[in-house]
């Protein structure tokens, strides 16, 4: 994996490959910082990486001058990685141990864009269910926006935050607003 813009642009890193993870491709990561750099001012948001596996989406939001970032998994693989990886790129991104939807249900963090990139293989339910727990206790904040990326066997555009989807190759990115 890479980090695509930024500080470390280019910057190669290279996770354990005893843990459990689909990281983005560099391709749909690209694509999907292409929009998010439209959209916001880096230096200005809070980010939340929910299923943060290796830590992909977290950095490159570091390297582009987010300062505000939760990293939540539940493999202590994962966060341990994360931990040691942010620590070694001077980055802060703060790393929860946490099964994502206890850490949904028992959070009260208001984030600008919250990131979730679970298994592919969960139920409709499952992912839908990532979302009713962001708008039901409130984790965005105004203008926030919630992206859940899944395979293009999943079909989230029912739910009544639904906003849009990209996709990029065999990943679909779903964004959710509050409006």
């Amino acid at each position: 994996m890479r980090i695509i813009s930024g500080k470390y642009k280019g910057k190669r890193l290279t996770a354990p490959k005893k843990l459990p993870v689909r990281p983005t491709t560099d391709m749909a990561k690209e694509a999907l910082f292409n929009i998010l750099n439209n959209r916001f001012y880096f230096d200005e948001i809070k980010v939340l990486d929910l299923f943060s596996g290796t830590g992909n989406i977290s950095y490159e939001f570091a390297s582009r001058g987010v300062e505000n970032i939760t990293a939540v998994d539940g493999f202590q693989g994962c966060v341990r990685y994360i931990s040691k990886t942010a620590q070694e790129l001077g980055f802060s991104i703060n790393t929860i141990k946490s099964e994502v939807f206890k850490y949904l249900q028992g959070s009260a963090d208001k984030f600008d864009l919250i990131f979730a990139d679970p298994p592919y293989d969960f139920e409709t339910e499952q992912f839908l269910e990532i979302a009713n727990l962001v708008f039901e206790k409130e984790l965005l904040l105004e203008d926030g926006v919630l992206i859940i990326e899944h395979s293009e066997h999943t079909d989230l555009s029912e739910h009544p935050k639904f906003s849009e989807q990209r996709k990029y190759g065999g990943s679909i990115f779903s964004f959710f607003e509050i409006e």
